[in-house]
């Protein structure tokens, strides 16, 4: 996994969270926020756990591994997490920037939110984080179609031909 293929994935998930985060302003609050029964109940839970996920892992590449994870109470409304999600993207990008195919392939070790700790090549979590988030965008295409709201494409072949 190299700072180039990386810097590529990356700018895949800004565009695809982009467009979740579209589909989803597009539903009334009731909607938002309905529990559907999923492994994380709303449309607003599932942004709040990929956002948070993703702030979570930005937190372990940089040396520290936080004890809890976000609360979904503190983001009202698609607004708030596109607002806080911009600023993260800034961060993992510039944190990005700074790295070397070297240092991709370096072990890091952290702690997951129960404290069990874990070894893995820098690049090869920077790819996970990719592949949890796309992950969990499928269950919000899901979950926009329960709503009867419609859903967005967020294949990588789609982002290729944009």
């Amino acid at each position: 996994m190299t700072r180039a293929d990386l810097t590529f994935l990356f700018a895949y998930n800004r565009w695809a969270n982009a467009r979740t985060l579209d589909a989803a302003a597009r539903l009334t609050p009731g909607q938002f926020t309905r529990d559907l029964g999923n492994s994380f109940a709303s449309v607003r839970d599932t942004l709040v756990h990929i956002y948070g996920a993703e702030w979570i892992w930005l937190e372990r590449w940089k040396g520290e591994s936080p004890a809890s994870g976000m609360s979904a109470e503190d983001f009202p409304d698609v607004t708030v997490i596109a607002f806080r999600w911009k600023e993260l993207e800034a961060e993992q990008s510039a944190f990005l920037a700074d790295l070397s195919d070297a240092e991709l392939a370096q072990p890091l070790e952290y702690a997951n939110l129960k404290g069990e700790r874990f070894t893995s090549p820098l690049g090869r979590l920077m790819q996970h984080l990719i592949n949890h988030s796309t992950y969990h965008r499928g269950q919000i295409t899901t979950m926009l179609r329960q709503l009867g709201a419609t859903p967005v494409g967020t294949d990588l072949v789609t982002f290729l031909r944009e």
